[in-house]
This record gives C-alpha cells, structure tokens and sequence, in this order.
C-alpha cells in the first residue's frame, strides 16, 4: 500500500513539473518546482482539511465519554502533532522523497527504541494517565486518599497529579504512583457515610444513651433523614461500651465531613453529660508485692 501511495507521490510531482516544463521552464527547475509544490500541496490538504474533520470528531468523542476540559487539551495537541507527522510523511512521499522516507523511518525506529529505554518511568506515568482521563477515578476538586496521603486535587496531567494537602502542603504525584495502587475518592457519590463511635461506662443505659444519639443526628441540619441515622453496639471494652453511629451526609467535601462530625460530636457530648452518661477513660489496675532487702544491714543511729 506504501508503494501505491508512494508512486502516487511521484506521478504528482511529475504531472506539476511537466505542466511548469510547458511554460519554459528548464527541466532541472520544473522538476524542483513541481516537488516543492507536490509536497505543499499534499501537507496542506491532509493538515488543514484533517484538522478540521479529526478534531470536531475527538471533540465529540470526548464529550460523549464526558472528559474533563483541563484533559481534553493535551488530548488535542497530540493529534495535532500526530496530523502532522502523518502529513509531513505523505508529503515527502508525494514529492518522490522515497529514499528520504526510508532513512527516516530507519532513524525514527532506532530513536523510538533509544527513548523508550532511558524514558520508561516518563512512559509509565504517561500511559497511567490515560488511564486517569479514561476511567476517571477522581477529577479535580476531589478529596482523595492513597499510601497514607490525602488531599484535594488540583491539576491532573498526562505525567503528574497535583494534590494539595489540608495542610495546605502541595504534593506532585507520579500518575502510576495512583494508578498501581488502591485510591479511595469518598465524594465520588452524592451521598457519605460517616461512623462515630461512643463510648460509654458500665453502669450507664444503653437504651437512653442510643436515642440520644439518634436524636442529635436527627436534629443536625446536615445529617440525612434517609437513610436514616442507626447506632449499634459494638464493642465490649475493658473500661467502655461501644456504641457505634452510622450516619449520611449529601454532596460531601472534606470540609463538610469535618465540620458535620465535629459538631455532632460535641451535642451528643453535651446531652450525655445532661443526662449522667459518662464517657469513661481506660484505667488500669496495678498488683503484686514489694519487697526490700538489705534491711539487716542497716543500723540504726546512735542517739
């Protein structure tokens, strides 16, 4: 097929410097002239007129599969500069450039094996960056949590991920670091659970102490109706009983989660200490003797 197209090329050049050949040209400057003007002619139309087809059609591809607008740019350039080797390419052959082409296909191979050695790491987080626009695990704005780390996304691109901390710390990830690993994104639904467990004592009620909890949840502006809010009992400490809380919050955000838990927190803190319910701390109780020895080597002072 590259031969055809190739011949193509020749028969192009040719028929443009036989037609500038009629005008008087000499042979040597038809000939030049006709492969000058193949190769522009060829270059343009592919670019131009592919430009115009490929990049309306990736646009509607992209918007199907709902990409981001930051990742649709990058996505753009690199057709572009793809275009445009493909039709530089055609254009060198439709100007009868044929020994050219095989030189730099020659040269483009061994140069892509060279690089794809010493840039495999750059190669890695640009491959998992595709994975990052195609399967959109989180996007930005997201609060997301992996290896210990977490904080909202700031920039994605084909190589890093940028991530701020909430310490206000700016954290620039290797997309493999987020693709190789688990990635937990607790506000890519419209809904969060949250569980806060209490702790109470012994001696106190568990029934009264469960519809307080209820009761505070209930009462707190951010915290969903449905579902609703449920406590269980966990856990039968060595000091406390552990009454665990579920509860849902809508359109979560790490400020959201915070600020919600910490006041329902606080309320149910004030209405145990209303009603007598301790939050007991673990104590320890410490046995065995005490033993001195040496005691009858002791004399005692003369008075």
């Amino acid at each position: 097929m590259s031969a055809a197209v190739l011949q193509v090329g020749v028969g192009l050049s040719g028929a443009i410097a036989r037609f500038l050949a009629g005008f008087g040209l000499p042979n040597t400057i038809a000939g030049l002239a006709g492969q000058v003007i193949a190769f522009l002619a060829v270059f343009v139309v592919l670019f131009y007129v592919g430009r115009s087809v490929l990049l309306p059609l990736a646009d509607r591809v992209m918007s199907s599969r709902d990409l981001e607008p930051h990742a649709r740019r990058p996505i753009r350039r690199l057709l572009v500069v793809v275009l445009g080797f493909v039709a530089v390419t055609a254009a060198f052959g439709a100007a009868g450039y044929d020994d050219f082409l095989q030189s730099l296909a020659t040269i483009a191979a061994a140069a892509t094996l060279a690089i794809g050695f010493a840039m495999q790491d750059v190669l890695k987080n640009f491959v998992a960056g595709i994975f990052i626009y195609t399967d959109k695990p989180f996007k930005i704005g997201d609060w997301i949590e992996w290896d210990g780390h977490s904080g909202v996304v700031e920039d994605i691109s084909f190589r890093v991920s940028r991530v701020r901390t909430f310490d206000n710390e700016l954290l620039t990830v290797p997309n493999s670091a987020l693709t190789d690993g688990v990635i937990k994104n607790p506000v890519a639904k419209d809904k969060l659970r949250l569980q806060v467990p209490f702790g109470i004592g012994y001696d106190d009620d568990v029934d009264l102490a469960t519809q307080i909890i209820v009761e505070e949840a209930e009462a707190h502006a951010e915290i969903l109706d449905d579902p609703a809010p449920t406590v269980r009992l966990t856990e039968l400490g060595d000091s406390s009983v552990t009454l665990k809380s579920r509860i849902w919050i809508a359109n979560p955000s790490r400020a959201d989660f915070v600020k919600t838990r910490a006041e329902y927190v606080q309320t149910v803190k004030e209405r145990f200490d209303e009603e007598g319910i301790d939050i007991p701390y673990p104590n320890r109780t410490l046995g065995g003797e005490l033993t001195v020895a040496g005691l009858e080597e002791v004399t005692p002072a003369d008075d």
